[in-house]
Formats: C-alpha cells, sequence, structure tokens
C-alpha cells in the first residue's frame, strides 16, 4: 500500500524519500538551526528531521555506572545525561523551526522519545513519526505512536528479528499499517562492511512492508546502493558545517556532499528504469554494429561455399551467424564480390 508524507508518496514507482537529520547539528543555537533547514532544502533533501526529548524525559541525571557511555562510541566517557542535554532540539523551537520549514516546501517531522513528545508534535500536526533505533523495543511508546494514524518510519539498528515482528504488531494493533522499516547499523559511525544491505530486501519479503536505510557511514556509496536494492526512504545526518561541531558532527554530511548524494541517488533511480526487452530505434540502428557472415573472398557462380569465403564480422548487415553451417556448402548463384554480405538469396 503506497504510503503517503504530506506531498510525496512512498511506494516503488516514486522517487526516494530523502530525510535530512538535523538531531544535535544545531548547537543550540536557533539561527543555526534555521539555516540548516534551509540548506537542507537547498540540497535537495524532500524532509527535514528533528529529535524531540529532552535530557530529563530520556533519561536521568546520574553518574553511576549504568549511565556512563562505555560501548566503543564517539561518545564514551560521558554521561547520558549530559549527552542528551547537549543534543536535545528545545521544544519552544519546533513549531518555529515546522512554520518555517512550511514557508520553504520541505517536509518537517520528528522521532519522539515519550509520551509527551509524541503530545507536543500531535499538537503541532506533523505528518509522520520516526521510531529511532533504540526505542524500537518500547512498544507501548510505539503502540502509542502508531494510534495517531500517522504513517511511521521505523528504524531497526539494535533489534532482532522477533523484536521487529514485535513492533510491526504493535503498529497494526493500533490500526496502522502505514510502516517503512529502515535499516540500520547502530554504529557512529558505522562501517560500510557492517552495514548489510541485503537484509532490506529480507525485511520487505519477511514484513511486507517499504524499505529503506538509516546510514551512519561517513560516505554516500551505501545510500546509493541501497536504492539500487529497493530503499524508498534514505535517511542522512545533515550539518551546516563540520566546524560546528558536536556530538554526531563526525558522521554527518555538509550541505555539498549531501547534494552530491541526493544527485547520485536521482541518478541511481534512473538508472533502474523497468524492466524492458524491447527494441528501440536506436538499439535497432546500433545492431549495425552486430556481426554477422560476410562473403570475405571472391566466389563465382556455382562454386560451393567454404569457411575461405564466408566470415562472422562486423558490420551486422549479413545474415545471423548461427546460419553458417546452413551457408556453408551451399552454391554460389552468380558471382559474389568480397565484401557482401550473405544472404539467403545468393545460393541456388
Amino acid at each position: 500500500m503506497p504510503i503517503q508524507i504530506d506531498n510525496h508518496l512512498i511506494d516503488r514507482n516514486s522517487s526516494t524519500f530523502i530525510i535530512a537529520e538535523l538531531s544535535a547539528n544545531h548547537r543550540q543555537d536557533k539561527k543555526i538551526a534555521f539555516e540548516t533547514i534551509k540548506a537542507a532544502k537547498e540540497a535537495g533533501a524532500n524532509a527535514i528531521k528533528l529529535q524531540t526529548y529532552t535530557a530529563d524525559t530520556i533519561t536521568i541525571d546520574s553518574d553511576n555506572d549504568y549511565f556512563k557511555i562505555d560501548s566503543g562510541t564517539i561518545w564514551d566517557g560521558r554521561t547520558l545525561y549530559d549527552l542528551y542535554k547537549e543534543a536535545y532540539t528545545p521544544w519552544e523551537w519546533h513549531k518555529d523551526l515546522m512554520d518555517y520549514a512550511k514557508e520553504l516546501d520541505i517536509i518537517c517531522f520528528s522521532s519522539p522519545f515519550d509520551y509527551t513528545a509524541v503530545d507536543l508534535l500531535e499538537s503541532l500536526n506533523v505528518p509522520a513519526y520516526k521510531i529511532a533505533s533504540f526505542e524500537i523495543t518500547d512498544i507501548p511508546l510505539i503502540e502509542y505512536v502508531a494510534s495517531k494514524k500517522k504513517p511511521i518510519i521505523i528504524s531497526t539498528g539494535i533489534a532482532t528479528m522477533q523484536e521487529i515482528e514485535e513492533a510491526i504488531a504493535a503498529c497494526k494493533k493500533a490500526g496502522n499499517d502505514h510502516i517503512v522499516l529502515l535499516k540500520c547499523t547502530s554504529s557512529y559511525p558505522a562501517k560500510i562492511e557492517d552495514t548489510n544491505l541485503l537484509t532490506m530486501q529480507n525485511m520487505k519479503e519477511t514484513f511486507g512492508v517499504e524499505i529503506g536505510l538509516s546510514d551512519h557511514t561517513l560516505g554516500i556509496t551505501v545510500p546509493i546502493v541501497a536504492v539500487t536494492l529497493g530503499a524508498r526512504v534514505i535517511e542522512k545526518h545533515f550539518i551546516l558545517d563540520k566546524k560546528i561541531g558536536g556530538p554526531d558532527a563526525s558522521f554527518s554530511l555538509e550541505p555539498g556532499e549531501f547534494k552530491t548524494m541526493v544527485d547520485a541517488v536521482r541518478e541511481a533511480e534512473k538508472s533502474l528504469g523497468n524492466v524492458d526487452y524491447q527494441l528501440t530505434d536506436k538499439k535497432i540502428k546500433n545492431r549495425e554494429f552486430a556481426r554477422s557472415l560476410f562473403v570475405v573472398k571472391n566466389i563465382k557462380a556455382g562454386e560451393v561455399f567454404t569457411f575461405e569465403h564466408v566470415k562472422s564480422i562486423r558490420p551486422g548487415h549479413g545474415l545471423a551467424p548461427k546460419y553458417i553451417q546452413d551457408v556453408l556448402g551451399r552454391v554460389a548463384r552468380t558471382d559474389v564480390e568480397r565484401g557482401t554480405p550473405v544472404s539467403w538469396d545468393l545460393f541456388e
């Protein structure tokens, strides 16, 4: 079933829905957030995505070992509270950012991280929701989001197959089957060899939903490959300038890089085309460069055609090479000059 997010249709016949993830790349400066939305639009993004939480809605202020990051990430050594306090997008900005996005004709939606975030986003009439990788196991939150009957995009970064099944079941229990699953490697940054993009196709076959990619690799190769494998959604972190710094800067794309990715994705889409074995006029014309049977040695009327007289060469004006055995041993009806394409009327 096609999924409509604002003015964009997500299905196999539509262009890829490309999301620029703002995340923490505003550095708590509202002006930077506005400039980032504008730059994302200019770079070709279909949507800009926020994250709706505060440090207090996503964790607690504690520095015991449970709350210290120690997982081989770029944030190791920090507490969760400290990281999220730096990274969150102030809730009082949300309406202004969404209004500005609407002015620019770029879709704006968000990832909520608790019920109060959903309530805020509902009050702003967001056109869709995103469930972040680490929230996929929060079934009550997914049910609450799905109950709003908006399209729901779910990253699967840390999930087992059973947990993906449970998340989809939660959406359907709430009467919502407008679901997109994103293949995601929850490493920051992620290694290309860990992305396992073939999983996307298996997700589509297994769960019967549209698929896409939330990408944390450093380049643009993985999103392009994902599109050729059927991804209908691409999400990538976006930053005005990596010099701004911040928790997500190292694995975010700057505007020029993002535009290069968008252009490459659009070209990849064109290359996919349709299943087509028809010969266009141009293809028919180009068949002249194919091989065919030609007379390569003068032959007199009444002589027998042998390998000396006939050869498969370019161009393609004679009989197809597959007829060589039918030609050999035949008798020439008239004198035939070298360079004559072989045709059936040359024989007695």
